[in-house]
């Protein structure tokens, strides 16, 4: 003997609209900015690119980037706490509301894969780096941010490079705690750190 049950349609219709209402927001690989901010967005693609893959060898990737790291990081440069000739001029006249407003927006969007993999040569040496250097209490093991934490899983290597050395030198200055992680490490031991989060 079997047995049919019905259900009726207002019932499926109400379960459907409760689970898509519960299910966590997914990033996006297209969306379409805020008319205040579009002609900004199109500035921050002349090096950002427009599909989240940078154009300029050693810019970030910043689809997809921790939303409150990217506007503390917007913030720090207009206040000269981090300097950057390309992003500083961009920012200097940018409010509160609209360095929020890029912000949220480009982390909606999808993380793009660079297809980047970490030499087999550098996995012990970074291990090894990021385990005296504390890195996986910040970080965790899968590098993807968190909040004011910024991802650096798949990152652009370049930038990566560029910007551990900075902090250990001193030429970026607005996370001195990072820095001094970096200042007992050779530079190649710094790279090999870079390389390590780029391929994760």
């Amino acid at each position: 003997m079997s047995f049919r049950f019905s259900v009726p349609n207002s019932m499926l219709t109400l379960g459907l609209s409760i689970a898509i209402l519960s299910a966590p927001a997914l990033a996006q690989d297209t969306l379409a900015p805020p008319p205040e901010i579009a002609e900004l967005v199109d500035t921050c693609k002349a090096c950002h690119g427009d599909n989240g893959v940078p154009v300029q060898e050693d810019a970030p990737i910043i689809w997809g980037q921790e939303q409150y790291y990217m506007y503390v990081q917007m913030r720090d440069i207009k206040a000269g706490r981090r300097k950057s000739e390309i992003m500083g001029p961009i920012v200097q006249d940018l409010d509160k509301d609209t360095m929020k407003a890029l912000a949220e927006y480009f982390s909606q969007l999808k993380w793009p894969s660079l297809g980047y993999s970490t030499p087999e040569a550098d996995i012990p040496v970074a291990e090894a780096a990021a385990v005296a250097g504390q890195c996986p209490q910040c970080h965790l093991g899968a590098w993807v941010g968190n909040s004011r934490v910024p991802r650096l899983a798949g990152q652009n290597v370049q930038y990566l490079e560029k910007t551990m050395l900075d902090l250990k030198y001193d030429r970026r200055k607005n996370a001195p705690d990072v820095g001094a992680l970096f200042k007992d490490m050779s530079d190649e031991d710094v790279r090999s750190l870079a390389r390590y989060a780029a391929g994760k």
